[in-house]
């Protein structure tokens, strides 16, 4: 028997219960820049400048190699502050999302693209010695040996931004493991 004024349907489901707790391991707030990872992101985010800085000072010679390069240092550099972000201003504590996992997909393929883009880079900076235009009779470089320099700096430094995303995605991958 029902109690007066009861029903028997259930009451309805709480809806933040279907809302999984965020799970992090890594620190909010300034205890993130303490830790191996929020060190590496600062690295990240510091060659990542000087690879786009460099390659913008230069006149650009190959537009679709180096815009690429553009592309993926400026986007990587964007998106590793905000996540850095995330977790020095506390917001990773409250959207439910695994930030393992995030972690990891988002440092693996920017690793990747990093990885691209440091090659494009390279190429670039290897087509120093070839004329600018084949059947004129200029020696005109596709690279002056001001451009040139530069361009070796900002090879040097897409690869040390890679070598810091891929050692981001060892990490995460390693507290997304564990």
């Amino acid at each position: 028997m029902l109690p007066r004024g009861a029903s028997s349907m259930p009451p309805p489901p709480n809806p933040a219960a279907y809302f999984p707790p965020p799970r992090v391991t890594l620190p909010s707030g300034l205890e993130i820049l303490r830790t191996y990872s929020g060190a590496v992101v600062f690295l990240e985010i510091l060659f990542g400048t000087i690879v786009w800085i460099l390659v913008a000072s230069t006149q650009i010679p190959l537009p679709l190699l180096q815009g690429w390069v553009m592309f993926v240092a400026v986007t990587a550099w964007f998106l590793s502050i905000v996540f850095l972000c995330v977790f020095l201003f506390g917001y990773a504590n409250r959207i439910a999302v695994n930030w393992n996992q995030a972690d990891f997909l988002f440092h693996g393929a920017t690793f990747v693209f990093y990885f691209g883009a440091f090659l494009l880079q390279a190429a670039t900076t290897s087509l120093h010695h070839f004329p600018r235009k084949f059947n004129s009779t200029t020696q005109e470089r596709i690279l002056a040996d001001h451009e040139y320099n530069i361009s070796i700096a900002a090879s040097i430094f897409a690869f040390a931004t890679a070598v810091c995303y891929g050692c981001s995605t060892a990490l995460a991958l390693r507290r997304w493991r564990l």
